[in-house]
Parts: structure tokens; C-alpha cells; sequence
């Protein structure tokens, strides 16, 4: 049975549609934020810098799923409020988790675009609830997962009747150590050739530190990815939760110029 995701069902792109954003139309979309949305003053202040660089799409944690039950998780419903006053101050779109199926709803209330993170991709039943939704999903490969895993997962969505899903490729676990992930460049490129979904790409969480994002961030737009999103802090050494990981404002906009140049060259 040919899966609906797949390229052979529908050889058409998807192209979804965010506000005036659209993904997947072959001009590559850019999502900046930080980890976590820490504060009001702070989140709005960041995502004026933001839209003045040229981000097209907000993003921002206000369930954060930790490894450790003592680490920040996020400011909750105050987080996606926060999120909901920043869409209003800039007009930009804005992309959070939902980690629950219970928090569907109310994420849904707030935010434009729903994030499934790598440790949900197999929750089968968030990913029905969000099939339910009339917003699109963003859905994250697994710290393990094949392909076609991934692709399965994004099938639960679509098979709901939710068919505006986003993929996100983010790295997977491997033996390296280095790098937080292993960025999958060869899986995201094939994804690309065997959906019909836009293909995005996560390098900050692929790599885990800053000094290597804006590089993978620019291969995987040289590869064909339909956008990026990176995470970016205003004082990652001060972040609450993936500061390592996350550029600053001067490395942010470095990366932004170069992507500039690289689009227009693309046209």
C-alpha cells in the first residue's frame, strides 16, 4: 500500500500556506527563536530583532520536554501567550510543541503552527489529536528513527485529516559524541525525493553547538531543504535551556546575510 506522504501518491509538492508564509514553494523559509520562551519582555524584544533580520516564521518553547525533571520546561500557557502578544507586534507567524494530547486545544488556541519534537514522533496518539487540527503540523524525525518511520508517523497526521504537515529533519543518534546529533543529510535529501511534504531542517539541534550551525544550516539549504530553523538568544551563555547550541544576535544576522546572497543567486 503507497502511503498518502509519499511522492507516488501525490507527485504535486505540498505547499503550505502560514499567513503570507508559504513553505515549500521552492523560496526557503527561515524560523528563528529561542529554546524557550523565558519572559515577555525578553521574547518580544528578541522577535523584533528577529523580523528586522529577515525570519519569516517565530518560534519559541512554551512546553519544553528536558531530560531532567529539574531543568526549565517552559512557562506554559504564560509561554504561549507570550508567543500570541509577538504575532500580534511583528504580523509573524509562530511554530511551539505541544507535548500532551490533553494540550492540543489550547496550543492550538495560540499558536499557527504545531511542533511534534523528536521524543513525540511515535506518540501515536498526539499525532491523531493534531491530525484533528486544521493547522499545520510540524513534525521532527526521532532521535532513532528510519525514514520510513518518520514518514509513517507523519502518515497518523495526515490519515486524521490533517495533510498540512511540515517535516523536520534534526538528527539522529549515532555513535558520535561530538555533536549533540548526527545531522542526516543524505536522509533529508532522500525525504525530499520520496514526499510530497515540504522538508525543513533543524540544525542547532542536529549539531548542538553554534560554531558548526551556520555551516550545516547552509548545506542543507544547498541540498534542497524547503527552510531552516535555528535557535537564536540574545546572551546563549545566560539561555535557560540550549544555550550551547544557540547563536547569538551578531551570528545570527552573519548567517542571515549569507543566506540572503545565497537566495538571490538561487533565483
Amino acid at each position: 500500500m503507497e502511503l498518502k506522504v509519499s511522492r507516488k501518491s501525490k507527485s504535486k509538492k505540498t505547499v503550505i500556506t502560514v499567513k503570507d508564509v508559504k513553505i515549500g514553494n521552492g523560496d526557503p523559509v527561515i524560523i528563528a527563536g529561542p529554546c524557550a520562551v523565558e519572559g515577555e519582555e525578553e521574547y518580544i524584544a528578541e522577535a523584533l530583532f528577529l523580523k528586522e533580520a529577515g525570519v519569516q516564521i517565530l518560534r519559541g518553547g512554551a512546553f519544553k520536554p528536558r531530560t531532567s525533571p529539574y531543568a526549565f520546561s517552559g512557562l506554559g500557557v504564560e509561554g504561549l501567550k507570550i508567543l500570541a502578544k509577538a504575532r500580534e507586534i511583528t504580523g509573524l507567524p509562530v511554530v511551539t510543541e505541544v507535548m500532551d494530547p490533553r494540550d492540543v486545544e489550547i496550543v492550538g488556541k495560540y499558536a499557527d503552527i504545531l511542533q511534534i519534537g523528536s521524543r513525540n514522533m511515535q506518540n501515536f496518539t498526539l499525532l491523531k489529536e493534531v491530525g484533528l487540527v486544521d493547522k499545520p503540523v510540524l513534525l521532527k524525525r526521532g532521535l532513532a528513527a528510519t525514514i520510513k518511520e518518520w514518514f509513517l508517523a507523519a502518515e497518523y497526521i495526515v490519515n486524521s485529516g490533517n495533510e498540512q504537515v511540515i517535516l523536520c529533519e534534526r538528527g539522529i543518534r549515532t555513535f558520535e559524541d561530538y555533536t549533540r546529533n548526527t545531522f542526516d543529510l543524505a536522509g533529508m535529501v532522500a525525504a525530499l525525493d520520496l514526499t510530497h511534504l515540504p522538508v525543513i531542517a533543524d540544525p542547532s539541534h542536529a549539531t548542538g553547538r553554534s560554531e558548526l550551525v551556520g555551516r550545516v544550516a547552509l548545506g542543507a539549504l544547498a541540498a534542497g531543504a524547503d527552510g531552516i530553523m535555528v535557535e537564536v538568544h540574545p546572551h546563549p551563555e545566560e539561555a535557560l535551556s540550549d544555550g550551547r547550541q544557540s547563536l547569538d544576535y551578531e551570528e545570527f544576522k552573519k548567517l542571515m546575510s549569507v543566506i540572503k546572497r545565497f537566495k538571490s543567486q538561487s533565483v
